[in-house]
């Protein structure tokens, strides 16, 4: 069990997707550039390529988590974590219900 100390330790963010490239690697990737406002903008590698086109991402708002450790994914350095759920072969990346600032934190 995660204690509620834990779960704070996370820190979860709105941001917004400013780029999105084709990463070169063996699974289906995409590399995100991601703008959280006074964060700035941090990179993130993603497996959801067969699931979303670039325009469904692009200029859009998701919810990341920003405080991971940075780790080199296929050479390429990911900063931060794009959320989604998971069921069988269904894939939904996590969105602000409505509009809100990017950098917003989630709690």
């Amino acid at each position: 069990m995660a204690t509620i100390e834990d779960f704070q330790k996370i820190d979860i963010r709105v941001g917004k997707i400013i780029e999105v490239k084709d990463a070169e690697t063996r699974k289906p990737m995409y590399v995100l550039k991601v703008d959280f406002g006074d964060l700035g903008i941090k990179q993130s590698i993603a497996g959801i390529k067969p699931y979303y086109k670039k325009e469904e991402l692009l200029n859009k708002k998701f919810v990341f988590v920003v405080n991971l450790e940075p780790k080199k994914i296929a050479n390429i350095l990911s900063e931060c974590m794009i959320l989604a759920a998971v069921k069988d072969d269904k894939v939904v990346v996590l969105k602000p219900e409505k509009d809100i600032e990017i950098g917003s934190k989630v709690t």
